[in-house]
């Protein structure tokens, strides 16, 4: 099975092929944006395509994050993996950013129960934990820092992400999600599970003013 990754839920605005049973990266791109994923998404799916050298109905599954993360950036990807998913008429699935961040961990070489972090700016982290076997063991959870510490010391486990450096008071670099991360755990997940959708854990930061009326002139 051929997998369309993509990734807009951070800074990153990354795309990749990734060729499930031969579990390689066919071709992949990967830019940091910070800003301004829905102008460069298309090209650059378009651009990993030709580097396959693979045609849309060569894909089998769609893979994208769906947070917690920017909130525009994630609604640019899903609704990309959507419109894409039904246009090829291939199942979708979301993939969440603190099991990216977990994938890559166990990958690198970390072995055991560990905490996903994300840091989630006012004074809050993005936390979920995951077993030894690399599955969630508990919802994922915007948390206070000083309650996620609370959890965090109870399960002695290590923590990964940038939510690991606001935990200990220090600052922190944006996250960066592992697009070959992103692929293998959508090729895991079971189909028929529904369309993917954000995953808000928060409201938004930014909000429509209240209470203030717009002058009329004749």
């Amino acid at each position: 099975m051929i997998v369309l990754a993509i990734d807009t839920a951070g800074v990153d605005c990354s795309v990749a092929v990734y060729d499930a049973a031969a579990d390689a990266v066919v071709a992949s791109a990967c830019e940091t944006l910070g800003k301004g994923h829905a102008e460069r998404l298309s090209g650059m799916i378009d651009e990993v395509m030709r580097q396959a050298a693979l045609a849309p109905a060569d894909l089998g599954l769609i893979g994208v994050t769906v947070g917690p993360g920017s909130f525009t950036g994630i609604r640019v990807g899903v609704a990309a993996a959507r419109g894409l998913a039904l246009a090829l008429g291939v199942p979708a699935v979301g993939v969440t950013t603190l099991a990216v961040l977990a994938e890559t961990a166990r990958r690198s070489g970390k072995t055991g129960a560990i905490f996903a972090a994300i840091d989630a700016k006012r004074g809050e982290v993005y936390l979920q934990p995951f077993d030894d076997a690399g599955r969630p063991a508990a919802d994922a959870q915007a948390m206070l820092l000083d309650d996620a510490r609370d959890v965090i010391g109870s399960a002695g486990a290590e923590v990964v992400g940038s939510g690991a450096a606001v935990l200990c008071d220090a600052s922190a670099e944006p996250d960066h999600f592992d697009i070959e991360a992103v692929a293998r755990i959508a090729a895991r997940q079971p189909k028929g599970t529904g369309k993917p959708a954000p995953l808000y854990l928060r409201g938004p930061d930014a909000k429509p003013q209240m209470g203030f009326a717009i002058e009329r002139r004749a």
